[in-house]
């Protein structure tokens, strides 16, 4: 592989930025590989907690199952980017889901276009990135739907794209169960995602096993 050099670079707030194109950032060979692309610059991205790995390791989990039963599609997970649009960022969310009939789009490096869902577990340091500025690229972008989910509050928001093209907010009701529109077939139980139940009762009560 070609060894890539940054483009630019210049301080801002005491951490060095690299500024270099998108196609050079996908070849680029840096320490940090937690980084994302905004606005032709290499931009690092904060600390997780152990809570938000724990949440996003039982989402592989728990999406990596499903999958296995079911082949509607594959799952990416952050580093791996998502360019929604050409004047848009290059994102690194950190679970996304691309159904079988938008493969097309899922390059060696990127995936080129919106995934079908996107998950961004959010950190002390990421809520504006994740409620602000990723939910408007995703939103603007295509994304189908946007789950936003807090480890340290014990909260989830689920969001659908509507016809107008925006995010729409679903109410959960009593039970707390979720229906994805996205990955079909899909529902889950919001407490799942703290209590992290073994993966075999969530097949069961999916009627897998």
């Amino acid at each position: 592989m070609t060894q890539v050099f940054p483009t630019q670079t210049r301080r801002t707030g005491g951490h060095q930025r690299v500024r270099m194109s998108y196609e050079e950032f996908l070849e680029w060979d840096g320490e940090n590989q937690h980084v994302e692309w905004v606005d032709g610059e290499v931009i690092p991205m904060p600390p997780i907690t152990g809570a938000h790995n724990d949440a996003g390791n039982y989402l592989i989990r728990l999406f990596g199952a499903f999958l296995d039963y079911h082949s509607i599609g594959v799952l990416r997970t952050d580093p791996f980017q998502m360019k929604t649009g050409p004047a848009l960022p290059g994102r690194a969310p950190d679970l996304m889901f691309i159904a079988r009939r938008n493969l097309r789009r899922l390059q060696a490096r990127f995936l080129d276009g919106p995934a079908d869902l996107v998950v961004e577990i959010i950190s002390p340091g990421s809520q504006t990135v994740d409620r602000v500025h990723k939910f408007r690229e995703y939103e603007q972008g295509g994304v189908r739907e946007y789950w936003l989910i807090n480890p340290a509050r014990r909260q989830a928001e689920f969001y659908r794209r509507g016809r107008d093209g925006r995010f729409h907010l679903v109410t959960i009701g009593e039970d707390r169960i979720y229906h994805s529109v996205a990955m079909k077939g899909l529902w889950i139980n919001v407490e799942w995602l703290w209590d992290c139940p073994p993966i075999g009762t969530v097949l069961r009560e999916w009627g897998i096993v």
